[in-house]
């Protein structure tokens, strides 16, 4: 009988000190056994790097312990080019995994197609001391998700808006051996990751909630959307990217309205400088959809 496949769980923390052990603590409470759990600290300050050494005493679970700050992304890529599962989670450190995450993942990523490369859940919400505030996705009183979530081809749907909880993701590996890991000139992942990988994979959803994502005031989830947002930038590089990878005339006008919605946030934000940006590309895309060979 094969053995079940290894999934590689890579914990990132920076100066999450007050939640890294539980992180830990719920990959290694998984009712999934075959686990590989890389934990990475990206040159904390705040004393993470001695509760993460305390957390791991007396284990042979890897600890990359780096003494410069590199990013989310380069931090990333170390640990992926460490690892060897066959399907790959990435943990922020201040964020939980529900016991059967990882089994619920792979029965459902097992049973699909090579295809299908990611998969993906709600998520309860908690506040910084780890209560309950709500699920990522709204909710009838009788449990069900208001809204139907998509699964599938997602490249145009999400161009067109954000609406996957990030720490709810598993891949394959081959997802990430396609992409080359994560774009290390970006400030985060998460919509590079979403718009190259669904270009030539699918998705599929799991409606139970499957992880904890805690809200907090300084996360980068919320940092996104800040005055003055660096996150803004990598935003507009992956649109770029968008441009290069739509196919179809429905996808430039889904990049088209996408540009439309960041100019907003860019305005919100005070990222003045990226509002030209925007509408030279969507100048650009408007002239490829006016011509009769566009796409072929």
């Amino acid at each position: 009988m094969d053995s079940p496949p290894l999934v590689s769980i890579i914990c990132l923390c920076y100066n999450q000190k007050d939640f890294v052990a539980a992180a830990i603590r719920s990959v290694l409470g998984q009712t999934y056994e075959n686990i590989e759990l890389i934990v990475v600290d990206d040159a904390s300050n705040d004393g993470s790097k001695e509760v993460i050494k305390k957390e791991l005493k007396g284990t042979s679970i890897p600890f990359i312990d780096l003494q410069e700050n590199v990013g989310h992304c380069q931090a990333f890529n170390m640990a992926y080019q460490q690892s060897k599962g066959a399907f790959i989670i990435d943990l922020a450190a201040d964020d939980l995994l529900l016991p059967t995450r990882v089994e619920v993942g792979i029965n459902d990523l097992i049973n699909q197609s090579d295809q299908t490369g990611v998969h993906f859940s709600d998520a309860f919400t908690i506040s910084e001391t780890g209560g309950v505030t709500g699920t990522h996705y709204d909710r009838h009183g009788d449990g069900k998700i208001k809204c139907k979530i998509p699964s599938g081809n997602l490249y145009k749907k999400l161009i067109e808006r954000y609406f996957i909880c990030p720490p709810s993701m598993m891949f394959r590996r081959t997802v990430l051996e396609h992409l080359n890991g994560y774009d290390e000139d970006l400030v985060y992942e998460d919509f590079d990751f979403w718009i190259r990988s669904s270009r030539s994979f699918h998705y599929t959803f799991n409606p139970a909630p499957l992880v904890k994502r805690r809200v907090l005031k300084r996360s980068d989830s919320t940092n996104q959307f800040a005055l003055r947002s660096k996150h803004a930038f990598s935003t507009f590089k992956v649109c770029e990217k968008i441009f290069d990878l739509n196919e179809k005339p429905e996808e430039d006008r889904a990049l088209i309205r996408r540009c439309k919605y960041e100019i907003v946030q860019c305005s919100k934000t005070i990222n003045f400088s990226l509002i030209p940006k925007y509408w030279r590309l969507i100048k650009k895309t408007k002239s490829r959809l006016r011509s009769p060979k566009s796409h072929l």
